[in-house]
């Protein structure tokens, strides 16, 4: 295993009484890089990030976190490691500062008044210092958990959804803090749903029914996946989407306002349908650069066809 990566696992897998949760998993994420982990709700993102930092034992694979082997020294990832969950998981009635305080005696930290002071300060929470838990929106939570996981200056960050439910001005300083963070060294691996965010990561990895689809920056999963776009603008479009939806080449249509996005794998093919609508009226089309949504909505059609 490569000292260059903080995370290098290869062959990981996990059941529970049942098919594979995770399936021959394997990822390498290096120091200082924020890493993506995306894929639908139960395709084994959590379950990735519980082995990650020793609250799980894969049943097969190996590997190393921050340097420690990932199935026997667990113990000593778990202290290099925050660990942000998709709920808010500390005490609802203590103040923001009370929850601190008991997190860093749980870390067995020395002077924890200025522990508690200093990341208070950081965050940005210092207004809300002395209000319970409880009376906080969802974007001061998402502070305050993540000031949780920072109080024993970790070098890795696992941060499961962390941003779901809260506004886009939350999720955008949120993520302005986790950009600062990487910048300062920490290395992040945080699994989202929200595509505006997955562009934001160095580089991402897609997984599906516990396996990885594909990985790489934005701009190299779009690449890989080979989809031709068009956009078609126009105030009339019902009756197109509906007559395209049963065309050969086509595999995805998405409205947007007063347009249709067209995404196929197979330019050719894709071209030669849409080419009679596009002589009738051609102002009205334009070639486009493939989103990662449809990158993602691409990769899980192939792989229910590939399961079907």
């Amino acid at each position: 295993m490569s000292e260059d990566y903080v995370i290098d696992v290869e062959g990981l897998t996990k059941s529970f009484d049942g098919p594979p949760v995770v399936n021959d998993l394997s990822i390498r994420v290096r120091r200082g890089r924020i890493y993506g982990f995306l894929g639908p709700n139960g395709s084994g993102k959590t379950t990735t990030i519980r082995m990650l930092c020793g609250l799980l034992t894969p049943d097969s694979g190996r590997g190393t976190c921050l340097g420690f082997d990932i199935l026997t020294q667990r113990a000593r990832i778990k202290e290099q490691v925050g660990y942000m969950t998709q709920r808010f998981s500390l005490y609802a009635d203590l103040t923001v500062r009370e929850n601190l305080y008991f997190v860093a005696r749980v870390y067995n930290l020395t002077d924890v008044e200025d522990v508690v002071d200093n990341i208070i300060e950081q965050v940005g929470l210092v207004e809300w210092s002395d209000h319970p838990a409880r009376t906080l929106s969802g974007g001061w939570k998402q502070r305050l958990a993540l000031s949780a996981c920072m109080l024993h200056k970790p070098k890795l960050l696992l941060l499961d959804e962390p941003t779901a439910g809260v506004d886009p001005k939350a999720r955008r300083d949120f993520w302005n803090e986790i950009h600062g963070l990487a910048e300062a060294g920490i290395t992040v691996l945080v699994s989202t749903h929200y595509m505006d965010e997955a562009e934001r990561c160095h580089e991402l990895a897609y997984i599906f029914d516990g396996r990885l689809l594909t990985q790489g920056s934005a701009a190299e999963v779009t690449k890989q996946a080979g989809l031709t776009t068009w956009i078609v603008t126009s105030d009339k479009l019902g009756d197109l989407e509906a007559e395209l939806r049963s065309k050969p080449g086509i595999d995805i249509i998405t409205p947007f306002a007063d347009s249709l996005r067209i995404s196929g794998h197979d330019a050719e093919l894709l071209d030669a349908t849409l080419a009679p609508y596009q002589s009738k009226y051609p102002e009205a089309w334009k070639h486009a650069t493939p989103m990662l949504e449809d990158v993602f909505i691409r990769l899980m059609q192939s792989k229910d066809r590939d399961g079907a």
